[in-house]
């Protein structure tokens, strides 16, 4: 399964970095289109600006710099999540089929956005992808039920130490009283 990672990455990666790129090199070529959705979300989001060339050349740097990481292997969960989130608006700007009036326009509108949704899916995948090793929740569990077990083993310890000597104090005092005078 590791070969394939190494080869599926660079692949699922390589359309991300390449557009990335491009709008990097000339965010005003999608800055009209990317308008209708990068107002709504910048309005939503005090952080990012409100300039739409701005937001479009945010959008294409995380693409490529998170396109670039996955490629290489480097932070691929956290890379994917954020091609996955970058995504979402660069689809509904740039494949809006539902908008097109052309039926040849709209058709091909719908093959892109039925590509991006395909590219969502596999990055949502990667992900998830753990190489096989437990899921972080899995791992969180697994150590919350070593935790309480030996928070058991350590209550029993210290009730059967208690006892021992509760014990140990009553042989003791019983010893003294042996040796005191009887009155």
């Amino acid at each position: 399964m590791a070969i394939l990672r190494t080869f599926a990455r660079p692949l699922l990666a390589s359309v991300f970095i390449s557009g990335g790129l491009r709008t990097l090199r000339d965010p005003h070529s999608v800055a009209a289109a990317a308008e209708p959705v990068a107002q709504p979300v910048a309005g939503r989001v005090p952080q990012l600006p409100n300039d739409t060339v701005r937001l479009v050349r945010i959008n294409s740097a995380v693409q490529l710099g998170a396109g670039a990481l996955l490629a290489a292997g480097r932070f691929p969960r956290a890379s994917a999540l954020a091609l996955a989130v970058s995504l979402v608006p660069t689809t509904l700007a740039g494949h809006a089929w539902w908008n097109a009036q052309d039926p040849d326009e709209r058709a091909h509108q719908r093959v892109q956005f039925t590509k991006n949704l395909s590219l969502l899916g596999g990055l949502l995948i990667a992900v998830a992808d753990t190489h096989g090793k437990p899921s972080l929740a899995y791992r969180s569990r697994a150590a919350a039920t070593a935790g309480a077990r030996s928070a058991r083993k350590a209550g029993h310890a210290a009730g059967t130490a208690m006892a021992d000597t509760a014990h140990g104090a009553r042989s003791a005092a019983d010893a003294v009283r042996d040796h005191l005078p009887m009155p």
